[in-house]
């Protein structure tokens, strides 16, 4: 038996993490960040602003917090969190100890937060829930990646993600080790069945999206059969979407296309169902989850002493 194939596949309940350093990702620009998270902020401050910090906390009190890791995952996000506290008051000093992409321990401490109290204690939440969700993401993401990084396959991100928060989720995936799918409807081009069935038939769809697409934009075509596969490699698909396969099935499915097109798997993936995926010699694994449905990773901002001046946890 190869070393490969005794990989243990690993269940939604192990949280633990592999200690395999993450490469460094490429930061999203602020002038795209911004109106993002002064969405969000506004959001959260309403019409009257926050009543509970303005009324209690003296304009002049300062406050030293820090953000610090509740458990074991990936941070992603630290620029949303300093662009929360910036656009709250400029006076807030922000000051990174960590980089997004770096794998966590409980008692990390992610980043200091300095300045005035009353604008952190507004800004915190927003920062929170950026931090939170997107080191969830970066984590869940990791998981996958570290189950199938000993056979050579990728996990890639898709269109699930949640209204507003694409740019960001998927940015949260790359930082997770992950790969992005396509942006959204103008970036590529994805045939699935119901485009097929209303264009009459896998080739036609195929050969009309050949005819018109320019030669940069590729033509993914989803199947669910051996008999679609071969047709749609015929009519010149780039990349060939396995969808609801079973690990036999896309076994053969991979010997058929032969490396004359990029395949994916995709359909109900989970850390139990991955590693046997992977196995199969698919180039891409696609999980909706990562984006869609991911956990919080808890992420806390504490006092100087690590008494809990806010946690991960809705309020």
């Amino acid at each position: 038996m190869s070393i490969i194939s005794e990989v243990p596949a690993r269940t939604a309940e192990q949280s633990d993490l592999l200690e395999v350093a993450l490469p460094e990702i490429p930061p999203l620009a602020d002038v795209l960040l911004e109106p993002l998270v002064r969405n969000t902020l506004q959001e959260d401050l309403g019409r009257a602003g926050d009543l509970t910090s303005n009324y209690i906390i003296p304009v002049e009190a300062r406050a030293s917090l820090r953000l610090a890791a509740r458990e074991r995952g990936v941070v992603a996000g630290l620029d949303l969190a300093r662009l929360a506290f910036r656009l709250m008051d400029p006076a807030i000093k922000f000051l990174p100890l960590m980089r997004d992409g770096q794998r966590l321990s409980p008692g990390d401490i992610i980043a200091t937060v300095e300045g005035p109290a009353r604008a952190i204690l507004s800004a915190e939440r927003t920062a929170l829930n950026f931090l939170g969700h997107l080191s969830g993401v970066a984590t869940a993401t990791a998981r996958i990646a570290d189950v199938i990084r000993p056979f050579g396959v990728k996990v890639t991100c898709t269109r699930k993600t949640l209204p507003g928060l694409r740019m960001v989720q998927k940015y949260a995936v790359r930082v997770g080790g992950g790969s992005n799918h396509r942006y959204g409807l103008d970036d590529a081009i994805l045939i699935k069945d119901n485009h097929v069935a209303v264009a009459g038939g896998v080739r036609q769809a195929v050969e009309r999206a050949r005819q018109a697409a320019g030669h940069m934009v590729a033509i993914e075509l989803e199947v669910d059969t051996l008999e679609q596969l071969e047709e749609g490699l015929s009519a010149g698909a780039n990349i060939i979407l396995l969808d609801n396969m079973s690990p036999e099935v896309l076994r053969e499915a991979v010997r058929i296309v032969n490396g004359r097109a990029v395949t994916e798997a995709s359909g109900r993936v989970t850390l139990d169902t991955v590693a046997e995926i992977a196995k199969t010699g698919v180039d891409y694994i696609a999980v909706g989850a990562i984006t869609h449905s991911v956990r919080v990773l808890d992420i806390g901002l504490d006092d100087a002493n690590g008494a809990a001046a806010g946690d991960a946890k809705e309020s």
